[in-house]
């Protein structure tokens, strides 16, 4: 039987409303890795890179996510470059971290002058004019919570986003969050092995708040899952995906590669329907 991953044709995972409107399906691609090592920079091969969107996007995702740091601007100058206009592909973005070059760290600033100030590289980098999702990266412990997200609220109300999304979050400065604008995402640490926010995952369900699991497969430590993925003539990594896809309605994953091979492989976890054993086995 041929491997799972060489049959991937298209994205078939169920959708998402991002904020009761705009579609997509669950399973995304997440931006990080088309850039150079430590995620500074831009990568070796700049075309190689943006072939991995064009093949990402042929085989139906149309949920991009990216931020401002990464690179820093080279995943969303790229993701620009190579799919702009976007007729059929929604893109998320984020703004409040920078990056030191010195020593690879992702400092923390929520100043509403230094948001506004990214959005206006962000919206230039992915040529348009609006965002359809940009998100506050992680909180910044010197700039009050509420007032922080209230700069987001006020690009939303001057049309330069669509809709509004916070990362790295507890329930309650989700819950303060909402007080100050609508959220239509969560974007937070989880996996298989991290389930930390699952208080968080579980306000999301309930509130149908899509919810972004950041590293979705964790360090890449997925042992255990080899009966489960011999089962399915599958990778432990497609089953890690794949897991994701049925513990919850809310859950968009965004595995991110800079190889088009690996592209079609976390796409070819949507085909993989586990059963009530496997998932008990996985989660035991």
């Amino acid at each position: 039987m041929a491997v799972l991953h060489s049959m991937a044709t298209e994205n078939r995972s169920d959708t998402f409303d991002i904020g009761g409107e705009d579609t997509v399906h669950r399973l995304g691609y997440g931006a990080m890795r088309l850039t150079g090592e430590e995620i500074i920079g831009p990568p070796d091969d700049e075309e190689e890179a943006k072939e991995v969107l064009h093949r990402a996007t042929e085989l139906g995702v149309d949920f991009i996510d990216t931020a401002d740091s990464y690179g820093p601007a080279v995943s969303e100058r790229l993701i620009g470059e190579a799919l702009a206009p976007y007729e059929d592909v929604f893109v998320a973005t984020k703004g409040g971290l920078w990056r030191d070059d010195r020593d690879g760290s992702w400092p923390k600033c929520g100043q509403p002058g230094y948001i506004r100030n990214s959005i206006l590289g962000s919206l230039d980098r992915l040529k348009t004019e609006t965002i359809d999702l940009y998100q506050y990266h992680r909180p910044d412990p010197d700039v009050d919570y509420a007032e922080a997200v209230g700069t987001f609220a006020d690009l939303k109300e001057e049309g330069k986003v669509n809709h509004v999304g916070v990362s790295n979050v507890s329930v309650e400065q989700l819950e303060t969050a909402r007080d100050v604008v609508e959220i239509a995402t969560v974007q937070n640490q989880y996996n298989i092995g991290d389930r930390e926010h699952e208080e968080v995952l579980d306000y999301c369900e309930e509130h149908d708040i899509g919810f972004i699991p950041w590293a979705p497969l964790g360090s890449g430590d997925l042992d255990g899952l080899g009966e489960v993925a011999d089962n399915h003539d599958a990778t432990e990594y497609q089953v890690g995906l794949a897991w994701l896809l049925q513990h919850s309605p809310v859950m968009l994953p965004i595995p991110g590669t800079s190889s088009v091979e690996h592209v079609e492989e976390n796409i070819a976890a949507s085909d993989i329907e586990l059963t009530d054993e496997e998932i008990e086995t996985i989660e035991n």
